[in-house]
């Protein structure tokens, strides 16, 4: 993104992004009509099943992309998912698929021009012209015979800079929470309570409060940090998050959520340990702003984001291994754990700190407090 024109890139990245959402579309609805039982190895092999999972990957990197230009991703889950289970509540899931490709292609000429008005309002901050240096680094990226080598000196100079920063146990923090898969507003829990047989009113209305709990979580957040200072507070959303979840994995296993109300504690626990989740990636988003150079802001945060994709990729890995609904429970156990994890790094970060740890968050209650 930071070689190319970045209003055609957004243009074009959002253009992939609505053209493989509707592949992914089309592909469900197929499978919803036509498929009967079948093992996992048989449907694996399906040339439908082929295109979906390529659709997705592709929509995933298109959406990575977007995010360097654009940052949107509390908007899309808010508004998306919340839609989403709404419909999903209320008609079939053919029918919401139809409505949601429809919204899809609608959508897409507002991106464009959403993209076009921020540009002009930004003073046309996001135009760029390529210099002739540019114009090589452009054509280098492109060439297909160094496209790996290209990438693995890529990852190597990144990797190397994202692990000497300061602040990496609050982004190994962020990437932890990504190892949970189970517990969490997804493919896996849906699966989960159709398999047993929960009300699609259910399934929407939890979908639609996890995503509501994204947008109530940045006022939290900001309000959390006013009070207690930034590090206290991504410490709290942590704990919180790890509480909640420990309490859902408790439920569960205690093998009551076929009942209605253990089952609406479980996905209740689910929906608001969400709030501690979006509130610490607001608070650690900040947290690794401060203390990355603004010179590789993108560098680190590229970093972040892919070793972040590559954990949840591990865990997607083991769903597809332990595949049978009893294996859900070890899952579980997987996603508190990382969960867990995480608060216990960040925590311990904070209670030790370096001296240029205390440098870059000296005006932090919490260091100010341990001064005196």
């Amino acid at each position: 993104m930071d070689h190319f024109p970045r209003i055609p890139m957004y243009t074009a990245l959002n253009a992939v992004q609505v053209g493989t959402q509707l592949i992914s579309a089309a592909t469900v609805i197929y499978a919803l009509r036509n498929l009967s039982h079948a093992s996992t190895t048989a449907v694996v092999l399906r040339p439908w099943f082929i295109a979906l999972v390529a659709a997705g990957a592709i929509e995933r990197l298109a959406g990575l992309a977007l995010g360097v230009s654009m940052e949107r991703d509390w908007v899309v889950l808010t508004v998306g998912a919340s839609v989403f289970g709404l419909l999903l509540s209320k008609y079939h899931p053919v029918t919401c698929l139809k409505i949601a490709s429809g919204l899809m292609i609608c959508s897409f000429p507002v991106l464009v021009m959403l993209g076009q008005l921020i540009n002009r309002v930004s003073c046309h901050a996001l135009d760029s012209s390529r210099t002739a240096t540019d114009e090589s680094i452009c054509a280098d990226l492109l060439d297909v015979r160094r496209i790996v080598p290209n990438s693995l000196r890529a990852i190597k100079h990144g990797w190397n800079e994202y692990k000497q920063q300061t602040v990496l146990p609050a982004s190994a923090a962020t990437v932890f929470l990504n190892f949970n898969v189970a517990l969490a507003p997804g493919a896996i829990m849906t699966a989960l309570l159709m398999h047993r047989g929960t009300s699609p009113s259910i399934v929407g209305a939890f979908s639609g409060l996890c995503s509501i709990m994204g947008l109530v979580a940045t006022f939290i957040s900001s309000s959390l940090v006013k009070r207690v200072g930034i590090l206290k507070a991504g410490a709290a959303g942590l704990i919180f998050q790890a509480s909640l979840l420990s309490i859902a994995l408790t439920v569960y296993w205690a093998g009551s959520i076929s009942q209605t109300t253990p089952l609406l504690i479980f996905l209740a626990s689910i929906a608001l340990s969400r709030l501690g989740h979006m509130s610490y990636d607001v608070v650690g988003t900040q947290i690794v702003q401060t203390g990355v150079p603004a010179s590789k802001a993108n560098l680190i945060g590229g970093m972040e984001v892919s070793i972040a994709s590559l954990a949840e990729l591990v865990m997607l890995a083991m769903a597809i291994i332990a595949n049978d609904v009893s294996h859900f429970g070890f899952l579980a156990i997987l996603s508190v754990s990382s969960v867990a994890g995480a608060a216990w790094m960040f925590c311990r970060w904070l209670t030790n700190p370096t001296d240029e740890q205390r440098e870059l968050f000296m005006v932090d209650p919490l260091y100010q407090v341990q001064a005196i």
